[in-house]
């Protein structure tokens, strides 16, 4: 496509990209290369040069596989710049067969090295009561860094592979990565805004979260009580760190008390929240074992230091653990995700 006139944010570019990294404008008004982020990545060779799509404001409705390695992705604002599809684990194939929750992606990442800054990435199918899970972002992909983005969903909103080593149901990984070597994946979020109802942060991943938001959405379930789970991991046995939040804050306007912080989609989950504001909505038990009692066991459920109306850690369940000051010190990104160190 033609070049056309392209008034980019030049300052972003020099600060996020590195000097001659190859740049493409992708711009759904037709302003740029490209129409569509699609188009943009089929037109880079399959190298592991790191390449640069800008993406000018707009909605892409877009399911997105990025497999190329090395690549950034750059908007222009991250409210108005919004890759977003709506398919939904409970929607049927031709064959008259669900989706499942894993080929429910709005993007999926497998390119080691995957980069975004001011994207907003949604799926927008809607309520899991209805829908199912529906994923945002299924990002199968090592050393990825996400800054000031936007994830949104309600129920298994972002999906941090790889997945657990077999599904509990028959068919429960029927996707992109259900034959697929079970890779270990660390990845980086900062400043960042979450939001989703229920498991909306999942895997198996190793996976810091600093200075994010993490918005809860409300299902309105004032029966039992519950109104979602944060996070869902399934953390490998031999791997030290699972899902770490670091200066976050969880907010929610959900009525007080009735969301987790989480609960372990398999056995020996790790989840540790460092220095996190916490709203009414969390509950003070703070942790659910998934009706799995030899969890309780297993897993490693931490905070340190928690804070607001929902940072009650003296009320949390009695196998969860509450970090001394010399145990907190080691959650540092620079310590958990040492290749940071260079990006």
């Amino acid at each position: 496509m033609k070049r056309g006139n392209n008034n980019i944010d030049t300052t972003l570019i020099n600060r996020v990209l590195k000097k001659g990294v190859k740049m493409m404008i992708v711009a759904a008004d037709g302003s740029g290369d490209y129409l569509t982020v699609e188009q943009a990545l089929k037109s880079v060779s399959n190298t592991d040069n790191r390449v640069a799509i800008y993406i000018k404001n707009g909605v892409y409705r877009e399911k997105i596989h990025i497999d190329r390695p090395n690549v950034t992705l750059v908007g222009e604002d991250v409210e108005s710049t919004i890759l977003t599809y709506d398919d939904y684990a409970r929607k049927l194939f031709d064959d008259g067969t669900e989706y499942g929750t894993f080929n429910s992606y709005t993007v999926l990442i497998t390119g080691d090295g995957f980069e975004a800054n001011n994207i907003t990435f949604e799926n927008s199918a809607g309520s899991g009561k209805i829908k199912g899970q529906a994923l945002a972002a299924y990002v199968d992909a090592d050393h990825t860094v996400f800054r000031n983005c936007h994830f949104k969903g309600h129920q298994d909103t972002i999906f941090t592979a790889p997945l657990p080593p077999a599904p509990i149901l028959q068919d429960g990984f029927k996707g992109p990565g259900a034959n697929k070597e079970r890779k270990m994946s660390s990845q980086y979020y900062e400043n960042c805004l979450i939001e989703g109802d229920v498991d909306f942060i999942f895997g198996s991943a190793t996976a810091v979260f600093k200075d994010c938001t993490i918005v809860s959405l409300d299902r309105g379930e004032k029966e039992n009580g519950i109104n979602g789970y944060i996070t869902a991991a399934s953390t490998p046995e031999s791997i030290k760190y699972g899902y770490v939040f670091i200066n976050c804050k969880l907010l929610s306007e959900c009525a007080p008390e009735t969301v987790y912080l989480g609960r372990p989609w398999r056995n020996f989950a790790k989840t540790v929240f460092i220095n996190c504001y916490m709203d009414e909505h969390i509950k003070s038990e703070g942790w659910h074992n998934w009706d799995k009692i030899d969890s309780e066991k297993t897993t490693f459920y931490a905070e340190y230091n928690s804070y607001g109306p929902g940072g009650k850690m003296d009320t949390r369940v009695p196998w969860a653990k509450i970090l001394t000051d010399e145990q907190a010190k080691e959650y540092t990104v620079e310590n958990i995700l040492p290749w940071t160190k260079t990006i």
